[in-house]
């Protein structure tokens, strides 16, 4: 059974730093490509960064620069380095796994599993 655990949300303030972790069990974690998403209140769910099998990212335009994702096979778990962060990073943040092409699309439905999330604040 595929479980994925997210941790490291907080509260913080604008420009401030904080690293989401994400660990994984029940599946061969090194084979799977890996995801980050957040929700802000009362709006959809978007992609913001993906990682490939051998540790290649992708990133949201919104967060290019600031965001750091990067993972560790061998603890089979999951990172995202937050710098910079703003107001607009306020959301619940979910960590997914997917093991289709579609991946680097950063799209929802392109993850067959996903975590319970982990909220972060970003006051002004």
């Amino acid at each position: 059974q595929v479980q994925l655990v997210e941790s490291g949300g907080g509260s913080v303030q604008a420009g401030g730093s904080l690293r989401l972790s994400c660990a994984a069990s029940g599946y061969t974690y090194s084979r799977y490509h890996m995801g980050w998403f957040r929700q802000p209140p009362g709006k959809e769910r978007e992609g913001v960064a993906a990682i490939d099998t051998d540790g290649t990212g992708t990133y949201a335009d919104s967060v290019k620069g600031r965001f750091t994702i990067s993972r560790d096979n061998a603890k089979n778990t999951l990172y995202l380095q937050m710098n910079s962060l703003k107001p607009e990073d306020t959301a619940m943040y979910y960590c997914a796994a997917s093991g289709s092409r579609a991946w680097t699309l950063l799209l929802p439905w392109a993850y067959g599993n996903w975590g319970q999330g982990t909220q972060v604040t970003v006051s002004s």
